[in-house]
């Protein structure tokens, strides 16, 4: 699969509440794009991805403590843009989520880990499928609990595996490199292989939390690029925000970092 076309306005933006730096809480703008691309499966009209949707609804006059996380809100205000023809009914489409799906239950402290399987069954309940990578910061129940709901219908959380969907075969692997200890990290060695290994299997897409930088100013890890920069795969990832989404790497590669943000991909006409 390739992007060959992104906008660069958003055709919605959905604002949402998320920690401000120092203490309290902030409003800020999520925006959704559109983009093409090559090499949609013809069951499906288009794709969404998204990642680091660390925020709640901004929900007004209600307590904050009980706001969706945003994930959740996204979901239905998606379902609104479908109703209004914006954006393809999502029954056609499928979904990537590239991690970090929590935020606190009053959206005012930076970098909290939770449970986010309630965004993630939002996402199945209302898309064809959804796919996806554990954040460092995202959490799936108590011991046992994530086994079972990786388990459930539609669900799709990949850790050094591959699926095939609609045609489209989806690498992914979870966390982030780092010392073992702290949710969903690993080695940089342990990572590096697993990426590795699932590049073998030559994915049409391979989902990452932690990312490749793109060669030149964008945050990420050098040592990823190194990995994927020759591959046929669509990388997408998030973790650390790039102004511009999408980066092409020397060899051809293409890497889609959708941190706090939306892409509707529709096939290239």
């Amino acid at each position: 699969m390739r992007i060959v076309e992104l906008d660069a306005e958003p055709l919605h933006v959905l604002d949402y509440v998320d920690a401000a730096p120092g203490r309290g809480t902030q409003l800020r703008p999520l925006p959704i794009l559109r983009g093409r691309a090559e090499g949609l499966p013809s069951a499906l009209d288009a794709l969404v991805l998204t990642s680091d949707l660390q925020g709640r609804a901004a929900t007004r006059g209600a307590d904050a403590e009980v706001a969706p996380l945003l994930g959740v809100a996204l979901v239905d205000e998606l379902a609104t843009l479908a109703e209004l023809e914006v954006i393809p009914p999502l029954a056609r489409m499928g979904a990537f989520l590239a991690g970090d799906l929590y935020a606190a239950p009053r959206a005012d402290k930076m970098g909290a880990t939770g449970d986010v399987r309630e965004v993630w069954r939002a996402f199945a309940a209302g898309f064809r499928w959804v796919a996806g990578v554990a954040g460092n910061h995202d959490l799936f129940g108590g011991p046992g609990e994530q086994t079972r709901f990786a388990g459930e219908p539609g669900i799709n959380l990949l850790d050094g595996v591959t699926v095939t969907l609609d045609a489209l075969r989806i690498a992914g692997v979870g966390g982030i490199c780092g010392r073992p200890g702290k949710p969903n990290r690993r080695p940089p060695e342990a990572f590096e292989a697993a990426v590795a290994g699932l590049l073998q299997a030559r994915p049409d897409v391979l989902l990452l939390h932690e990312g490749p930088d793109d060669g030149a100013a964008g945050l990420g890890n050098p040592r990823l690029r190194r990995l994927v920069e020759n591959q046929r795969a669509l990388v997408v990832c998030g973790h650390a925000h790039w102004h511009a989404p999408l980066a092409e790497l020397a060899g051809g590669a293409q890497v889609l970092n959708v941190d706090a943000r939306v892409l509707i991909l529709e096939p290239a006409r």
